[in-house]
């Protein structure tokens, strides 16, 4: 028996969707969303968003699908079955290497969300925006406290990854997934009914075209690049438990979808309260730990129970997205490990979770605890975020897609694509073009951009 065919692989359609929205939907659409769309006309930007989702999202995430079903390997070993020992086969250990990075300092930012969960239950947050900005401030340059919430968050991450790919993932992705619609729902209708509400959904559903330039498309190129975890190894490793029935195509838009829908219900939920209580929606990547705290304690000033109980949701909320996103990004290094080293599962994982939580502990002190971890004035996190996020991503997107455009074998590409000619082909044309030409010149404008090139 192969490799391929002992293989683990998801028990179900439901299972695949879940388990790789679950990836795609994270802290990007819940916090980076909102604020984004804020700063770049509401509705305008939405609109650009949508279309740079189905036009530069679904073409890289159905690459990936490809060679992750094709290999049926971790993300590394799958890229070297397509390259053999040419030079391309690196782009998949550098989609490993990203992953684990990410896996590192986005634990931090996880364990935020369980500090503001315990003050949400407590009445810490409680106080008016200066109090909660220096509550953040305090809480993020303690040397101690969020490495343990860090450490926690990767421990629950772990628990879930031993326990295997239907078992763990699949069955943890079913549970948080719904869980994590429906928390989302119930803060949406409690915001819509906030006083002055709808002033926030007239913001964010009548688009101001006057915001419209060259940054707001490549802010909407790279929202939607990110938003859909591409190059960071997830959806290629996930794809290696996809089983040859599955429509990559199909699952691929669903995903899209999903991701969309979740966006625009943050901006649903953001927007109303924000516009409820006078505070700008455009408020920046402080939105969420800082904002909203802020609003959600005015927005309900007469219902102080009330608005402690929106705040909880809220912070359980952010905390399933980055665990569902967490536990994607854990399995792309626990399957390298596990099959380069070939060792246990439970080896490989726990490899990964002390490591990443090793290199969360450094990042987190960066931010205030010790300022010796920093680097011409910029803290260990910050830099790990600008490697990944703005250098390690956008190569890699940009190197899968010529991989996958121009040298692999366009006969594999096909079958792949159509299940072997069971079904439909006749986007195929549609999405080679994308992945040759389109989705490389977007990647390559949106990477540029973030260096300051222009």
């Amino acid at each position: 028996m192969t490799h391929s065919e002992k293989r683990a692989s998801f028990g179900s359609k439901l299972g695949i969707i879940l388990a790789t929205a679950g990836s795609a939907v994270g802290l990007g659409n819940v916090w980076r969303f909102p604020y984004m769309a804020g700063e770049n006309g509401g509705a305008a930007f939405i609109i650009v968003y949508v279309v740079c989702v189905f036009l530069l999202g679904i073409p890289c995430m159905v690459s990936e699908f490809i060679i992750g079903r094709h290999g049926a390997a971790n993300t590394a070993r799958a890229y070297s079955k397509l390259a053999g020992h040419t030079p391309w086969r690196l782009v998949g250990f550098l989609g490993v290497l990203t992953g684990f990075l990410i896996t590192g300092y986005y634990s931090v930012v996880s364990g935020w969300c369980l500090e503001y969960v315990v003050g949400s239950v407590t009445g810490s947050m409680d106080g008016n925006a200066d109090y909660i900005r220096q509550y953040f401030k305090d809480f993020s340059a303690n040397p101690w406290k969020p490495v343990v919430w860090s450490f926690l968050f990767l421990i629950i991450t772990h628990l879930v990854i031993v326990r295997g790919v239907r078992n763990g993932i699949e069955r943890a992705s079913k549970l948080l997934m719904p869980t994590l619609f429906v928390l989302l729902l119930m803060i949406v209708v409690a915001s819509c009914m906030l006083p002055g509400a709808s002033n926030g959904i007239d913001f964010l559903f009548h688009p101001d075209f006057s915001k419209m330039n060259s940054e707001v498309f490549l802010g909407a190129l790279g929202q939607s690049f990110y938003s859909m975890s591409i190059a960071m190894g997830c959806i290629c490793t996930y794809a290696s438990y996809f089983t040859r029935h599955t429509n990559l195509a199909k699952s691929a838009f669903q995903i899209s979808i999903i991701d969309c829908v979740v966006a625009i219900l943050a901006g649903l939920m953001i927007f109303p309260a924000a516009f409820s209580v006078g505070i700008s929606p455009d408020s920046g990547p402080s939105l969420v730990f800082v904002t909203l705290p802020n609003i959600f304690h005015q927005a309900f000033a007469t219902m102080p129970i009330i608005g402690q109980i929106v705040a909880l949701l809220f912070f359980v909320l952010l905390g399933l997205a980055a665990l569902t996103s967490l536990i994607s990004l854990h399995e792309v290094s626990t399957a390298f490990f596990q099959e380069e080293l070939h060792i246990s599962r439970g080896k490989a994982a726990t490899i990964v979770t002390v490591t990443c939580g090793i290199i969360g502990m450094f990042c987190s002190w960066s931010l205030g605890a010790f300022d010796g971890l920093q680097l011409f004035g910029t803290s260990l996190f910050d830099i790990f975020d600008f490697v990944t996020g703005q250098i390690f991503l956008p190569i890699g997107g940009f190197l899968t897609c010529l991989f996958i455009g121009w040298y692999v074998p366009k006969k594999i590409v096909h079958d792949e694509f159509t299940n072997w000619g069971t079904v439909s082909g006749a986007l195929f044309g549609i999405y080679l073009f994308c992945v040759r030409i389109v989705c490389p010149i977007c990647i390559l404008l949106v990477f540029l951009h973030q260096l300051k090139v222009f």
